[in-house]
């Protein structure tokens, strides 16, 4: 290590790093078995494997949004963007941001497509099964699989090294530990118990960014104002000017290597999301009419996170370093915004970002949890092993599966620790392996003509392009091939570039010579739910009672689902439109290519439009899902309250707005049905309803 630089070193116990990775997440688990409990008594929400993986496909816009949020905030959107920032200047937030929400927001229109194609699959490969067979499904099942071996190693390498900084626990222990309590209550939450602790994960990351903004630009000592912060940014561009940048500043946009980041940023992340089976996990559990909304709110909400959580430590990590900066191993291992952290706010500092991070490692975590499971249950188990497996069989390979594929992942991490393999390293890398699935998966959905052959052969030969661009490259550049040079800018970027568009040629080129499929989407509306008697049947439950297992619907009722879906379909073809115009052109490119040089007044208002939205994310995905939830919670909480008080069993009549029904049969104390979470279900006396005499 140089004189001119120093190693992060850890300021908090290794007591305490064990405390927050074990004790919160037991706490969360518990809570969690608590919550699964309330809904199966109160809401009728056994866990079927519908309900395992689906919830019911009763979800509303803001639980969606609020998942959307806090499953693309992982460990690395807190930390890899406060990197850039770091690296690049104010530059590296908004091109972290916009090269990650755009691809949310595109998400909104495929979410919409799968609604409406394949409105009874558990996953995206089934739809790609049903359209293409066999072989197809395995290269997307190979591509989607890898999606999530490098999203969930990112998240336990950059969730222990930040662990590891603040607290010195051991990476490997740290590695093994993160994920035992998201094991816990994913088992017995399902995917509705990763919708709720999304949630309840996201108000928390919410509240510590605003702690460290209105530390940084309104109470600090050091610093305390975005004026002070722009003085510090000007010196430290003094002291060392940046390569690339205009004027050699940390206060524009105009940045070459930033330039180069965001690229290669906007492509990989095409691949996480747009294979990555968790986000059409959530599309799935959406309600029909609110996957498109919840989609867009939770793309516009998240792109706050990044921008003004980087925007505030990477700038403050710039700003009161002074003259001994970050070693670059520390800062590739992205412990910038750590080190910010503890210079803002000291021991508090740390303490926030630690349980910041444990938040974001965990709930991103129990999202990749389900879509692995998803996949080994309904695409590999039920495809391939056992075809006639019911809803009770089904559940127990879920669980298994979530067992197994969190082990393997503690272990595959550390092995990539001890290889120093960062979680930078894999954030830049993840384009060069994956996205070369992205055009042919999304065509599955949107373009029928689209063959078997291109289906199938495109992602291999656009994998093989991408490597050769991307060792090429490295080998050119710098004459060697090792961890540093293949992490290097411009290899990187050459494959992730390659990955992306190759594609792009080979699928329309292969469906030209082999023939236009014209497919009619008839197969994907043949997939079927599970029959989860079984499991209803041991639960002492009507299955009819369970959220998303009502009876057929009319054929008025599906007319005017199709014609919401296809409403919905063109909103969200032209907001994606305008989002992606306004992201990537609008705002970023006359900025760039006027080399402008933040003013102390413009910076001060870009800080300012910060926070405000920032607020509006607050409204989006904190309060907005607490008042569309609000009759259910207020409902619970009233019923669990004569629990208590001994009158829970006693005869009540239906609340207001309920429509009494004439009860299954074997159910004669059958009393009315209610909505729940936008389904039908029946009340019965004793489980529902008020007290007579209550009002």
């Amino acid at each position: 290590m140089s004189s001119d630089t120093v190693s992060f070193t850890a300021p908090l116990s290794q007591g305490f790093g064990y405390g927050i990775i074990v004790g919160l997440g037991f706490a969360f688990a518990l809570l969690m078995i608590f919550i699964t409990w309330a809904l199966k008594r109160y809401q009728h929400e056994v866990q079927t494997s519908e309900m395992f993986s689906t919830a019911g496909r009763s979800v509303k816009s803001g639980l969606v949004a609020a998942a959307v949020v806090s499953s693309w905030t992982w460990a690395a959107t807190l930390l890899q963007s406060s990197t850039v920032a770091y690296e690049y200047g104010i530059s590296g937030p908004f091109f972290y941001a916009s090269g990650a929400t755009v691809q949310i927001i595109l998400f909104a229109t495929l979410a919409i497509e799968l609604k409406r194609r394949a409105p009874n699959a558990h996953t995206f490969l089934e739809a790609i099964r049903a359209r293409y067979g066999t072989t197809v499904h395995i290269v997307f099942t190979v591509f989607c699989v890898m999606t999530n071996i490098l999203v969930t190693s990112m998240l336990l390498t950059g969730g222990s090294a930040v662990m590891t900084s603040l607290t010195g626990v051991h990476t490997v222990a740290a590695c093994f530990l993160l994920p035992i309590g998201v094991v816990l209550y994913t088992l017995f939450g399902g995917i509705k118990a990763t919708f709720i602790t999304d949630y309840m994960h996201t108000v928390v990351i919410i509240v510590v960014i605003f702690i460290f903004a209105f530390s940084a630009y309104a109470t600090n000592d050091k610093l305390g104002s975005p004026g002070a912060v722009y003085e510090a940014l000007v010196a430290a561009s003094n002291r060392h000017p940046v390569e690339g940048n205009a004027e050699g500043s940390y206060l524009t946009m105009r940045s070459k290597e930033g330039g180069i980041f965001w690229v290669i940023n906007l492509v990989g992340n095409f691949g996480t999301v747009f294979l990555d089976n968790g986000y059409y996990n959530k599309a799935i559990a959406a309600s029909p009419v609110h996957a498109f909304p919840g989609y867009v709110i939770g793309g516009l909400c998240w792109f706050a996170i990044p921008w003004l959580c980087a925007s505030t430590m990477g700038m403050t990590a710039l700003a009161l370093e002074g003259t001994q900066r970050l070693s670059s191993s520390d800062v590739s291992a992205g412990l910038v915004l750590p080190f910010a952290a503890v210079k803002l706010l000291g021991y508090s500092g740390a303490v926030c970002t630690t349980i910041m991070i444990f938040m974001a490692v965990t709930s991103a975590f129990s999202a990749q949890l389900i879509a692995v499971s998803s996949i080994f249950t309904y695409d590999i188990y039920q495809g391939y092993i056992n075809p006639e497996a019911e809803g009770k069989r089904l559940v127990w390979i879920s669980h298994m599966t979530c067992v197994v594929w969190a082990i393997a992942m503690a272990a595959f991490s550390t092995g990539l620790y001890y290889a120093g393999i960062s979680m930078g390293y894999l954030y830049l890398l993840m384009g060069v392996i994956i996205s070369s699935a992205v055009f042919p998966g999304a065509m599955t959905l949107v373009w029928k003509h689209q063959n078997w052959i291109a289906a199938a052969v495109s992602p291999p030969l656009g994998l093989a392009v991408s490597l050769i661009a991307w060792l090429v490259t490295a080998k050119k550049e710098y004459g060697v091939l090792t961890v540093t040079t293949t992490g290097s800018n411009y290899p990187m970027l050459a494959g992730n570039v390659a990955a992306l568009l190759s594609p792009m040629i080979f699928s329309p080129v292969l469906t030209l010579l082999f023939g236009s499929q014209n497919y009619d989407y008839e197969s994907m509306r043949a997939i079927r739910k599970v029959d989860d008697t079984d499991v209803a049947a041991a639960a002492h439950v009507d299955l009819e009672q369970i959220p998303g297992e009502v009876a057929a619907r009319t054929a008025a009722q599906e007319e005017e689902e199709t014609r919401k879906l296809n409403r919905a379909a063109f909103y969200s073809r032209t907001l994606t439109v305008v989002m992606v115009i306004c992201f990537l052109i609008l705002w970023p490119v006359p900025m760039y290519g006027s080399s402008y040089v933040f003013s102390k007044k413009f910076f001060t208002g870009w800080i300012v439009v910060g926070l405000l939205w920032l607020f509006c994310t607050t409204f989006g995905v904190v309060v907005f899902p607490l008042y569309e939830g609000r009759k259910s919670m207020v409902r619970t909480v009233r019923l669990m309250t004569l629990d208590l008080l001994g009158r829970g069993g006693a005869r009540r009549r239906p609340i207001e707005g309920e429509v009494v029904v004439t009860p299954p049969a074997g159910a004669a104390t059958g009393t009315g049905s209610e909505t729940v979470s936008g389904v039908q279900t029946p009340v019965y006396a004793g489980e529902k309803g008020v007290l007579d005499g209550e009002k």
